[in-house]
């Protein structure tokens, strides 16, 4: 069976709980996440197999109404995205950090899914809108050369949607700003 990730999107955080209720009711999936973000929208993240994931979203989509702002829906995403979502990562060794950051929350699910298939690499956190000004961020380590590789990879997936903020490779992170990240 694959796993797959799916994110429906709000402008009404009422609008958003309601909804988010109907999805999981809908189709065997569960909740990874279902928050309140910045600027005042609502974002319900759920998994399961790729059917009923789709399902789930597309009801969502319906759903939402003029409250919808966008969804995603990614088949066979690589496990380590969800404890990412969760901030529940702690990677034993940090030799280089990488930074992606962009203005949306869907690309960046999607970016840090290809960035973690695209090298030997670890999540630290895929941080998704909340106090952020609705921008996204996702922080990740390996080798040097893996994180460029990995940096590489979701900059051309946010420029491609034009929604990439930043990107930054730090090679030899101190140890007070490792400190921060985790």
């Amino acid at each position: 069976m694959q796993r797959a990730i799916g994110m429906v999107e709000f402008t009404s955080i009422a609008r958003g709980i309601y909804v988010a209720d109907q999805m999981v009711k809908i189709s065997e999936v569960e909740i990874v996440t279902s928050v309140s973000t910045c600027p005042g929208k609502y974002i319900t993240i759920v998994t399961g197999d790729v059917a009923a994931v789709q399902s789930s979203v597309t009801l969502g989509e319906q759903l939402a109404g003029e409250f919808f702002v966008d969804s995603i829906v990614v088949p066979n995403v690589t496990e380590s995205v969800f404890p990412a979502i969760t901030g529940a990562t702690m990677p034993e060794k940090l030799d280089a950090v990488g930074i992606m950051e962009s203005f949306s929350l869907a690309t960046m699910i999607i970016a840090a899914d290809e960035i973690l298939k695209s090298a030997e690499l670890e999540p630290i956190e895929l941080r998704l809108g909340n106090g952020l000004g609705g921008k996204s961020y996702f922080t990740f380590t390996g080798e040097v050369a893996a994180v460029q590789t990995g940096v590489d990879t979701g900059m051309a997936i946010a420029k491609e949607k034009g929604l990439l903020v930043n990107a930054e490779v730090i090679p030899s992170p101190s140890d007070r700003l490792i400190e921060s990240l985790l």
